[in-house]
């Protein structure tokens, strides 16, 4: 009997989106599927103290040896992908659903005289036709009144089909054109039979040819003036076309596919598949691996094409990638000796394929941050990373604080930086800093590097010597700037929390240069018992002050791993604020300084006008007419935009177009200029 604690998944690495989970035994054998609207508080339930669960979900927690799960995008995804590994794998566990009773199926008699289309549950007879499972019955009722109108196939019981032959009239569906009416001899018993295989076709998928069949007759119905008649197979393409019930999980004409998508970082890419067959998705597998060497997307997708099919497995008729291979020939000539025939290997672009390869790349990051998630939280790979740390860079001791900063701006514009901490291998977000470079204008990240290492410890010092411990050297700029931590991170009377301690390791994001203005600003304040060191990103070298070279660590090292995600969450933290400070300052507009003028009564005026040019004409009268609006803010509005020189025409410099003013109050009033070079946007 197994402890579920020593599987169970840590709560932060369950996602909250909808998905089916899988609880395996030490045999890997699932016994049990099942689904859920958010993963995170159900899988959670089943870790509780055994004795508050249900006795059968205490023995199936306790059988079970790991469990997983797969998101997706909706519930009725979940429903249908759930029902699929219930069919497919039999769990034991799952006694619920395995004589099928709680799915309704949509069933067509095919083996009586005039085939009948109901809702069935239970278990299948012999010359039934099933389709489903639907999530509700309902669900089934809706789909089949939209078809009825193109397919009118007989739904009533056995009893009113004997009584309308009796009587000689039909029923109601028969007289609104939504059954043919077979009881009374409106069409012959073949003709019917006819109808309801049609209704199979194109229930089981073959939808495509008929919808084209359909809006052929359309065209052909218009252009011989025969407007009625394509006014009504209009409607009937809009009705069948509702009811093909948009689902990520089926596919249309029964295909045959491998969907690959890849999540990657800089170090390590997650790979997920998901194998269809027959238009459901029967199995899906995945693995995670390093980046030992330099690859992008493309390359990923080939290797892990040649893992996935060199070992013997068998190839479908359409293999599905988020890139192609370069060059891709070689790969589909592969693909398709080892298949027999012909591999369509290609990127999705729309319809199904493309939203279920949306599913299959949730997956793939899913998987990749979970991975990513168990390496932090295992206390021994941290330990073993600060040691090994510590012992690279000749520590007394390890690095239990560890701190890291990055430069970010773009084309000299908005510098800004970022402090990030760690704490025993953990990012601590509490005492996270932000900082906006105040003492020059321009570009330079060595000096912007200098000023943000000196203003934080000599924030620290003068906190220090309040307690009397330290003297704190004054400063040569100018008074000490307020920096700013991160959002919702003050104190209850509204001052910025402490700098807290100092750190034991302190990482700058770059190389020597960036070393040594750290190091020359420590020094500046009398600091001499930080270790210090930098990332440089090209190589992954890591740099100590006055030293010509640098010091490499393994590509394996949990070391390195740990000083790549220190650097990484400094460099994303960095990226927001500069990228938020850039969005407010772009989005600046005129109306942002009227006095008296909020910001809920600025969208109210965009919204009533459509644009600033629309609003610097409109009159005091047509001001007034927007709601919270009166005539002394009127007036205000209307002498403030009449003093300004409305601004030049904005450009977009990708296409040379001018970009009308007539944007709502979200949009940016600049063209994407800044979005044009983002290679120029650091570190």
């Amino acid at each position: 009997m197994a402890d579920p604690s020593t599987y169970r998944p840590a709560p932060g690495a369950i996602p909250t989106s909808p998905g089916v989970y899988r609880f395996r035994d030490a045999h890997g054998r699932v016994i049990y599927v099942g689904k859920a609207k958010s993963l995170r508080p159900r899988l959670s339930s089943y870790f509780q103290d055994l004795a508050g669960l249900h006795p059968r979900t205490a023995t199936m927690v306790t059988t079970a040896a790991s469990v997983e799960w797969t998101v997706v995008g909706t519930e009725v995804e979940a429903l249908q992908l759930e029902y699929s590994w219930i069919k497919e794998f039999d769990p034991r566990f799952n006694v619920k659903y395995r004589d099928d009773k709680s799915y309704p199926e949509l069933a067509v008699t095919l083996n009586e005289e005039y085939p009948r289309v109901q809702v069935m549950r239970g278990a299948h007879k012999k010359g039934v036709r099933y389709f489903g499972p639907y999530g509700h019955a309902w669900a089934i009722r809706e789909t089949v009144d939209l078809l009825l109108r193109v397919f009118p196939v007989r739904t009533c019981s056995n009893g009113v089909f004997k009584r309308a032959r009796q009587v000689g009239r039909p029923c109601l569906l028969g007289y609104i054109g939504k059954c043919a009416a077979p009881c009374v001899g409106k069409v012959s018993a073949d003709e019917h039979r006819a109808l309801a295989e049609d209704f199979c076709d194109f229930m089981a998928g073959r939808t495509g040819n008929y919808l084209r069949r359909l809006e052929e007759q359309m065209r052909e119905a218009a252009a011989d003036l025969e407007y009625e008649k394509a006014a009504r197979l209009r409607d009937d393409i809009g009705a069948l076309k509702r009811a093909m019930e948009k689902n990520a999980i089926v596919l249309a004409d029964a295909t045959d596919a491998d969907l690959l998508a890849v999540a990657e970082d800089e170090l390590e890419a997650a790979v997920q598949i998901f194998h269809v067959r027959g238009g459901r998705v029967r199995g899906q597998r995945g693995w995670v691996t390093d980046k030992v060497e330099d690859v992008d997307t493309a390359g990923l997708v080939e290797h892990a094409l040649q893992q996935l099919y060199g070992g013997g497995e068998s190839v479908p008729r359409e293999v599905l990638v988020p890139a192609l291979p370069d060059p891709v020939e070689p790969v589909r000539e592969w693909l398709g000796g080892l298949r027999g025939s012909q591999v369509d290997l290609r990127v999705p672009q729309r319809g199904d394929k493309k939203d279920l390869m949306a599913t299959v790349q949730r997956n793939a990051q899913q998987a990749l941050a979970l991975h990513k998630t168990k390496r932090a939280s295992d206390l021994t790979t941290r330990s073993r990373a600060l040691q090994e740390i510590a012992d690279a860079l000749e520590l007394d001791s390890v690095p239990l604080r560890i701190e890291c900063y990055d430069i970010s701006h773009l084309q000299g514009e908005d510098v800004v930086a970022s402090m990030v901490v760690f704490e025993d291998g953990l990012a601590r977000k509490s005492e996270y800093r932000r900082f906006q470079i105040k003492g020059f204008e321009g570009q330079d990240d060595v000096r912007s590097m200098h000023e943000v290492i000196s203003r934080r410890f000599r924030r620290y010092l003068q906190e220090r010597e309040q307690t009397g411990e330290w003297a704190v050297p004054e400063p040569e700029e100018g008074p000490l700037e307020d920096d700013r931590p991160e959002d919702g991170q003050r104190t209850e009377d509204g001052r910025p929390k402490r700098f807290a301690y100092p750190p034991q390791l302190l990482v700058v994001d770059g190389g020597q240069p960036q070393v040594a203005a750290a190091r020359r600003a420590l020094d500046e304040l009398g600091i001499d018992d930080v270790a210090l060191c930098g990332l440089a990103k090209r190589l992954e070298e890591v740099w100590l002050p006055g030293e010509d070279d640098p010091v490499v660590l393994p590509r394996s090292s949990e070391g390195l791993y740990l000083l790549q995600r220190v650097r990484d969450e400094a460099h994303r933290f960095a990226i927001s604020y500069q990228r938020n400070k850039r969005s407010k300052r772009l989005t600046a507009g005129e109306l942002d300084s009227v006095p008296g003028l909020g910001e809920t009564r600025r969208r109210a005026l965009l919204k009533h006008f459509g644009s600033l040019k629309k609003l610097r004409a409109a009159t005091v009268d047509e001001l007034c007419e927007v709601p919270g609006i009166g005539r002394r803010t009127a007036q205000t509005v209307a002498e403030a935009l009449s003093s300004r020189t409305p601004a030049a025409p904005a450009v977009n410099t990708a296409t040379g177009e001018i970009i009308e003013d007539g944007v709502d109050e979200t949009t940016e009033p600049v063209a994407a200029a800044p979005q044009t070079a983002p290679s120029q946007e650091t570190p």
